[in-house]
Order: C-alpha cells, then structure tokens, then sequence
C-alpha cells in the first residue's frame, strides 16, 4: 500500500484518501478497501447507532441547488448522509449540498475543472457496516451494470449514474442502485433520486420528484 501515490482533499475537518482509477479494482478484488470513512451522526466522530439514512442523487445539470425542486431539498435535508454521483455540473451545487448536509460526492464525464478537482471519480465508503461503492458510469449506456459488476467486487452496493434512468437491482447480495435524474434530464421519464436505508437489511426506494 505505500508505494501507492495517493493525495488527501480535506472535507469539513476529515480526510479522504484518493487512490487512482487504474488501482480501485485490484486493490477491491484483493479485499483492500479504499477511501472508506466512518460516517457518524451527519458529523466525523461518534458512530451511528441504528440505520443510516442515504439521499442519493445524480445528473442534475444545475449550477446552484435552489434550481432544484423544494420537495427535493426537503429530502435531502433529512437524510444522514447525501450523496451526488456525478454531472453536477456546477461548482456551487457541490457548495449548496456540503452547506445543507454531510456530503460526499464523485465526478462525471459532464463535470469541469473546479469540480474534479475536489471530488474523486470514484470511491468506496465504509458505512452502516456495509461496503458501498460510488462512480458516476461511463461510456455506452447499455451494459453499464455489467461492467460495475466486473469493476467493483467485494462491495455491497453500488451507487451511479449516467444514464438518467432510475434502477435498482439484486446481483446476488450485491445492489446495484441507480437513482435516475434528480433534474429530469432526457432520456429521463421523471425527476428522481434515492433514498437507502442501511440497517439490519438494506433498504432503497426511488423517489418520484414532484
């Protein structure tokens, strides 16, 4: 592990470390989990006791959360932790979720400068005692979910995004969890995002955006 480069963005007072998209999959094969963070109580410090409370979105395409409907923001609010899973695209969106909550985030393919250089492209978070692992996707929409399959072993979830089209599926023990496009993005049929609950069991809802 110390021959591996990595470099450490600080977020709200805790460290994350980064390790290269080319390293992620054999250190994941090998049962070496990376960027894994204890998530306590929305802050660093104690841990939860009880389920934890995920808000998943992903594509919204804004600058700034307040282009976002109420009713997401209501959601997002009461969650324990938010998670945005790539093509923000604006830097100030990245601000408003950190301000409204405990956030962690990755980058997409439509994410410009000053977003990656704060978030990574993907990580996996220790959390709730489960392994999840988050990217944005890439490439063509068709298939994706295999290739996350073959990309991220050991985990048990699966966060992204990309296709704006809200999924959810059983691979075994493995959830694979797409919360579509919180903005409705084409080819979207609706605005969506996520809610996980990670508890004894792990449960995920898609939520219709009103």
């Amino acid at each position: 592990m110390e021959e591996v480069q990595s470099r450490v963005l600080q977020h709200e007072g805790d460290s994350i470390r980064l390790i290269p998209a080319e390293v992620i999959s054999n250190e994941l094969f090998q049962g070496t989990f990376l960027n894994s963070l204890d998530m306590v109580d929305g802050k660093c410090g104690r841990e939860y006791h009880g389920s934890v409370r995920l808000a998943v979105l992903s594509d919204t395409h804004v600058s700034r959360l307040s282009q976002l409907p109420g009713s997401l923001v209501d959601g997002l609010s009461g969650a324990d932790l938010i998670i945005h899973l790539g093509d923000c695209t604006g830097k100030e969106l990245v601000d408003d979720l950190r301000a409204l909550g405990d956030f962690r985030g990755v980058a997409g393919n439509m994410d410009g400068a000053a977003i990656r250089a704060e978030l990574p492209d993907e990580a996996v978070l220790e959390l709730g005692g489960r392994r999840l692992a988050l990217t944005h996707g890439g490439g063509d929409h068709q298939g994706l979910r295999g290739r996350l399959e073959t990309r991220f072993r050991g985990v048990d979830v699966v966060l992204y995004g990309h296709t704006h089209q809200a999924a959810q599926e059983w691979v075994g023990d493995v959830l694979f969890f797409n919360p579509g496009s919180a903005a409705g993005k084409f080819p979207a049929l609706r605005k969506t995002y996520g809610v996980i609950d990670l508890g004894e069991f792990v449960r995920a809802e898609i939520v219709g955006i009103e």
